[in-house]
């Protein structure tokens, strides 16, 4: 089992910065994938950022050069930076985990953290 708690959430204003954090329950290192989705009011959730255990970063292209996914392996902990963030950002912002065992695989969710970004 992996459990995963966000934390970094809250109010900003267009054009301001925020981090996320994701502190996993196990050594990271033991997760192939991990990273963050959003799901905004009446939407579906949506990738925002995954990185693998080689570090390899993918992005949506609603987020691509604006925010920044990377790990902290000693702490066990992913981040996402997000800059010049947009009323369009606001969402329930959940990290990711996905953990392959043999020939099957479990993903693992966190309890989500609200970004708000005021226009």
């Amino acid at each position: 089992q992996v459990q995963l708690v966000e934390s970094g959430g809250g109010l900003v204003q267009a054009g301001e910065s925020l981090q996320l954090s994701c502190a996993a329950s196990v050594n990271i290192n033991s997760i192939n994938t991990m990273g963050w989705y959003r799901q905004a009011l009446g939407a579906q959730r949506e990738l925002v950022a995954v990185i693998t255990s080689g570090g390899k970063p993918n992005y949506a292209d609603s987020t691509k050069g604006r925010f920044t996914i990377f790990s902290d392996n000693a702490k066990n902990t992913v981040y996402l930076q997000m800059s010049s963030l947009k009323p369009e950002d606001t969402a329930v912002y959940y990290c990711y985990a996905k953990r392959y065992y043999g020939m099957g695989s479990s993903d693992y969710w966190g309890q989500g953290t609200q970004v708000t970004v005021a226009s």
